[in-house]
């Protein structure tokens, strides 16, 4: 099982990880296209929502591969549950349900994150 989560990490790091990049780097009119939920946000709102994504990715790999206060993977991975669950709430709301399905599926692998690294597969 360590495995199996070593790579979930993994890929919710990369998933995370490039969609903080995007949505810190690029202006909020160059999101609105492939993100329309933007709408809703300032953009000063837009580059937090990436900031945290981006630091939850770090926080997936970097304290486990040091060792340096690993309790921070599962608080992560945590963290990324919750941004999923607003994300759903914002979809919801916006009635953008073909959008919802991806959300669900990073919450509850982030879920499996956090309860595998808090449970009975901490480091």
């Amino acid at each position: 099982m360590n495995v199996v989560l070593w790579v979930l990490q993994g890929l919710l790091a990369v998933a995370f990880a490039g969609a903080g990049i995007i949505k810190t780097t690029r202006p909020k009119d160059q999101l609105k296209a492939a993100m329309p939920w933007t709408e809703d946000f300032s953009a000063t709102q837009i580059k937090g929502i990436g900031a945290l994504e981006f630091l939850a990715a770090l926080g997936l790999i970097l304290p486990a591969v040091t060792g340096i206060a690993p309790v921070l993977t599962p608080l992560a991975a945590t963290g990324l549950v919750l941004v999923m669950a607003g994300a759903i709430l914002t979809h919801l709301r916006r009635k953008e349900s073909s959008v919802i399905v991806v959300n669900v599926v990073l919450l509850a692998l982030a879920a499996v994150v956090a309860w595998g690294r808090f449970g009975p597969y901490a480091f």
